[in-house]
């Protein structure tokens, strides 16, 4: 299969040339020539298939025949060897737990499969391939894990200084390796405007070979699509219908997933993009004017995106037709005050403990679901990664898994940038070269 820009359709790659640069030499996204359908027996065996097996059938179309079946199908069991249960919550309301990763955040489906992928292509390519990626949260702990120790890659995670949890930021910072943290004075935004400039830096290209991980990476947002598949599975093996899912979003590779795996015949009545306070997509839709805007920090901070890059691909996948869009995906915006509240009323009431990613899909759910629907929301990260906030408003501690103890013990060590981009641009030569 090929790849065309989204900013020119006639521009086309190839399925390695699209991983290892990340962005069309035009810098559009990446999206792929076509979305295949399904064969109906792939959905009657559906419920009793395994995350790895899921990631073989519904993957296969767009990085097979490149990856050879049989590598392909030991590929995606090794990248998606963990679980993602889907757990009631309340009446018609459930969790599909998207924590159980080696970082306890939904982005380790995405890095651990491009790990994976871009390990195989860059044997015998010559040079070292850096990744460069943005953090606002779990992507830096996902990216940095999954590609730990691989040969012939270098990675280099940019984070807004402060604005990470204390857990988040000792995910990445303490790995060392062939892994870089550099800490940004400025937002999110900054970060990835500093990356979207590298991309676009000719000097730089031609010193060193760059590629992205974060979710502008096709192979970071298509292995999303399989947790879909994976919890509508679970559904109907439980006797539920009419299944409608919400997805906290911040820079929308999530949800452009799930869109894909729904045009490949995934039976999801609708979506529903909660935000936070960055609501520039729910304002979108209700109004039809896209206005992007700085970024304002908020406790549920991997959402904190001012212009998500990621919504051009929902565009392209309703041929920039608003109301077509809304037909399938409603928005819905979640102050601070709301996050704080839903996590208290649904652990006293449910005993379930959210993050605040969570809670903003929680209560974005709650309040759009009728009563003939049943509801699935994402919960994109394990409340421990965020105690200072959990625990002061359930008034106890949230159990740590053994895993997230090891990263609190590692010693953080960071190379220090500005938010001007000639700066960052010495630290990465200065480890690549």
């Amino acid at each position: 299969m090929l790849y065309y820009s989204t900013n020119n359709k006639q521009l086309k790659s190839g399925l390695k040339e699209a991983v290892i640069n990340g962005l069309a030499a035009d810098k559009g996204l990446f999206m792929p020539e076509e979305i295949p359908v399904l064969p109906p027996s792939f959905f009657e065996k559906l419920p009793d298939l395994t995350l790895g097996e899921i990631g073989f059938e519904c993957l296969k179309p767009y990085f097979c025949p490149e990856i050879p079946e049989a590598d392909f199908k030991l590929l995606t069991a090794d990248a998606f060897n963990f679980d993602a249960p889907v757990v009631p919550v309340s009446e018609n309301i459930a969790s599909l737990e998207l924590f159980h990763g080696p970082t306890l955040a939904f982005k380790d489906f995405g890095a651990r499969f491009l790990a994976r992928v871009m390990a195989r292509f860059t044997v015998g390519y010559g040079q070292d391939i850096n990744v460069l990626v943005a953090t606002s949260g779990d992507t830096g702990s996902a990216v940095a894990n999954g590609f730990l120790g691989v040969d012939g890659v270098n990675v280099f995670v940019l984070y807004p200084k402060g604005l990470v949890s204390d857990v988040q930021e000792k995910q990445f910072t303490t790995l060392g390796q062939n892994i870089t943290a550099i800490e940004v004075d400025g937002t999110f935004d900054d970060c990835q405007r500093l990356v979207k400039t590298a991309f676009m830096d000719e000097h730089l290209k031609d010193k060193i070979t760059l590629t992205s991980a974060n979710s502008i990476n096709l192979a970071r947002f298509l292995p999303q699509m399989v947790y879909y598949f994976y919890a509508y599975g679970q559904a109907i093996k439980q006797g539920k219908q009419n299944i409608s899912v919400c997805v906290p979003s911040g820079n929308f590779g999530n949800l452009t997933a799930g869109l894909i795996a729904q045009k490949m015949g995934l039976p999801i009545k609708r979506f529903i993009a909660a935000t936070n306070i960055n609501d520039i997509v729910p304002k979108y839709l209700a109004s039809g004017h896209y206005q992007p805007a700085p970024s304002i920090a908020t406790p549920a901070n991997a959402m904190d995106v001012g212009d998500p890059s990621n919504f051009v691909r929902i565009q392209e996948l309703f041929k920039h037709d608003l109301t077509s869009l809304q037909t399938v995906i409603s928005g819905c915006s979640v102050s601070n005050e709301l996050i704080f509240s839903t996590i208290n009323t649904v652990f006293h009431s449910y005993a379930y403990i959210l993050d605040p990613h969570g809670a903003v899909a929680y209560h974005a759910l709650k309040t759009a679901l009728s009563k003939e629907e049943y509801g699935i929301f994402l919960a994109t990260a394990h409340p421990a990664k965020f105690p200072e906030t959990v625990e002061e408003i359930i008034s106890q501690k949230v159990e740590q898994p053994e895993r997230l103890k090891a990263f609190l013990n590692g010693e953080k060590c960071v190379k220090n940038s500005s938010n001007v981009y000639e700066e960052l641009k010495q630290v990465v030569l200065s480890k690549a070269l």
